[in-house]
């Protein structure tokens, strides 16, 4: 296990962050510090709502077998997806060229990620905005919604590490609060008449419960390629998967289930406020601060690649995320974020089918994956675009958002991965056009080769 030290130094400024290149092996760090920050993205405070949800709509151990599968169907993807990135270096839009979707392709996946993740961190910069002013009513709600943005951009500003620092605090404090929070509430009842109580809502059916549980974090779970390129291994992926998932479904979500039990409510956000005042307001500006980077974060990646293949410019990550920070953040303040759930919720569908094509692309169909895994920096070229790809994207997103029988976000998934294969064994799976990786390596025999390729180290061999 690799220590804080052990991590390289981040310059002062904006930090690119390898925002079109692979991490090199100097800038990875240990399984168990990303774990951490694995762990503070799930356990935010929605994973809180979404266990009060649960808890009030269904019995205490219907909800720990629908948490049980979300979160299982969740490290799957998340450790699959997970592995490519680790093996590759590549944050999920880039990788996306040579996984299936081709240089246009993967603007449209980056243009996605950058759309719905930017509008879900101005929703929960407003969200802590109004906990900020039942702490300190000295500013308004849009002004804190300002504050609360510009804080996180700052700190997002210079990359994994920063990233990295605000989790070795903001977790554990993150954990104290919470557990003192749910004590002096749980203190009031017997766990075991609440473990059997039935619940005060509406009845929420087992199939219901687990498609919030996956349904949750099925975004986090794509994007999670943006995360595990700074591991070092397959084994660290995985440990740091079940480790921060299992830990963030089960400790935060469980507790909510408890605490809606309870009250006989599932509005936890209030009933944490009653009962520890202050702290319970600190506990949701935590909960909202560790989700809110990587919103961010995830957000000027998918963006930094749409430029880059849409206008042919090489943008600093930094500099797309100040940007995107400060839109963020005054969208929230001036409240035109609530008209845009609804698109986000769309997206929520479309997010799914890039994981199943992904995967089936790099494990099963393999079309680009030895130019991928061989070539030192990133492969010369990569096709334009994969119209087979685009359909089955389609076609699983449709499936995803108007079936309702099964788990939609996990239909959506298999979906693609299914009909990807089978288009792959057909040989449907064909690009059309052929795109110039600019910092790619030259052809082999000219005798030179770019700056990129040598500041990289070689992927990890495919098994």
């Amino acid at each position: 296990m690799a220590s804080a030290a052990s991590a390289p130094p981040a310059p002062s400024v904006v930090v690119d962050d390898h925002s079109l290149s692979r991490v090199p092996a100097s800038a990875r760090y240990g399984w168990f510090q990303v774990a951490v920050q694995r762990f503070g993205q799930i356990s935010a405070l929605s994973q809180f709502l979404l266990g009060a949800t649960l808890g009030f709509g269904m019995g205490f151990w219907e909800a720990f077998w629908a948490i049980t599968l979300g979160a299982v169907i969740l490290e799957i993807v998340s450790v699959f997806v997970g592995i490519i990135g680790m093996r590759e270096g590549l944050n999920t839009s880039v990788i996306a060229r040579w996984t299936g979707f081709g240089k246009a392709g993967s603007a449209l996946v980056g243009l996605a990620i950058g759309l719905s993740l930017i509008g879900w961190f101005g929703i929960q910069s407003g969200v802590s905005a109004a906990g900020l002013v039942a702490i300190l009513p000295v500013l308004p709600a849009w002004a804190w919604s300002l504050v609360f943005g510009l804080l996180v951009t700052a700190i997002v500003l210079r990359g994994f590490h920063s990233m990295q620092w605000l989790a070795n605090i903001t977790v554990p404090l993150f954990l104290v609060l919470v557990g003192w929070a749910v004590v002096v509430e749980l203190s009031q009842h017997s766990i075991a008449e609440l473990a059997a109580k039935a619940p005060a809502g509406p009845e929420l059916s087992f199939v219901a419960g687990t498609t919030l549980v996956a349904g949750g974090f099925i975004v986090g779970a794509v994007i999670t390629p943006d995360m595990t390129r700074f591991n070092r291994s397959v084994g660290d992926v995985v440990k740091q998967t079940a480790l921060g998932v299992t830990l963030g479904e089960y400790v935060i979500g469980l507790a909510g289930v408890l605490l809606a039990h309870a009250v006989g409510s599932s509005d936890i956000t209030r009933v944490i406020t009653s009962s520890v005042g202050w702290v319970g307001i600190l506990v949701i500006l935590l909960g909202t601060f560790k989700i809110n980077d990587w919103n961010i974060y995830s957000s000027s990646l998918g963006v930094t690649n749409f430029i880059h293949v849409v206008f042919g410019r090489k943008v600093n990550r930094g500099v797309v995320t100040l940007v995107l920070g400060i839109v963020g953040s005054v969208l929230a303040a001036v409240g035109f974020l609530d008209a845009f759930t609804p698109f986000l919720i769309v997206l929520g569908v479309v997010f799914p089918p890039i994981a199943g094509i992904m995967i089936a692309e790099y494990f099963v169909v393999q079309r680009w994956r030895r130019e991928l895994s061989e070539s030192e920096g990133l492969p010369a070229t990569s096709p334009t675009w994969v119209p087979a790809t685009l359909v089955i994207w389609a076609v699983a997103a449709l499936v995803g958002y108007f079936v309702a029988i099964g788990i939609p976000s996990i239909n959506s998934v298999v979906i693609a991965f299914v009909l990807y294969v089978i288009a792959g064994k057909a040989g449907w799976v064909r690009g059309v056009g052929v795109s110039r990786t600019e910092d790619a390596p030259a052809a082999v025999g000219d005798g030179t080769t770019s700056d990129a390729a040598t500041a990289a180290p070689a992927p990890a061999p495919a098994p």
